[in-house]
C-alpha cells in the first residue's frame, strides 16, 4: 500500500513538474537591428534608443561623416541599463530614471563602430556607420 501511494505521489510530480515546464515561456534573447531610429534635424541625424532592461534597438545601422546625436530615453528605468558607457567616446552617464539624456556624436568614418554598455556589461547596442 506504501509503495502505491508512493508511485502515484512521483508520477504527480513529474506530471505537474512536465505541465509547468511545457507552459513556462522561455526567456529568448532577441536582438533588434534597426534604421528606423534614425531621424534627420537640420541636416543631422538623431538616432533613438530607449533604455529599460537593455537597449532597443540593440543594433542601429547610421550613415557616416554626418553629425549625429544619440538620444537615449529612459521610461520607469530602474536597472543597471541606465548607467551607460560608451568606451570609444570616452562616455559614462547615469541616466534618469525618466526623460531624455542626448549625446553628441561627432562624425564617423564609414566602418566605425560604437558600442554602448551598461555599468554590469550586461546589456549592450552598436552603432554601425555606413
Amino acid at each position: 500500500m506504501k509503495k502505491m501511494f508512493l508511485s502515484l505521489g512521483i508520477t504527480g510530480v513529474i506530471i505537474i513538474g512536465t505541465f509547468l515546464l511545457v507552459r513556462t515561456p522561455q526567456k529568448t534573447t532577441l536582438t533588434t537591428t534597426s534604421s528606423t531610429n534614425i531621424s534627420i534635424d537640420q541636416g543631422k541625424q538623431i538616432i533613438a534608443i530607449m533604455v529599460k532592461g537593455g537597449y532597443t534597438p540593440r543594433e542601429t545601422v547610421a550613415t557616416a561623416n554626418k553629425p549625429t546625436t544619440l538620444r537615449l530615453t529612459t521610461n520607469g528605468t530602474f536597472d543597471c541599463s541606465s548607467a551607460v558607457r560608451i568606451p570609444q567616446l570616452s562616455y559614462q552617464a547615469n541616466l534618469g530614471a525618466n526623460g531624455t539624456t542626448e549625446v553628441q556624436i561627432p562624425p564617423q568614418q564609414p566602418g566605425t563602430e560604437l558600442r554602448g554598455v551598461c555599468a554590469m556589461g550586461m546589456y549592450h547596442f552598436t552603432l554601425s556607420f555606413k
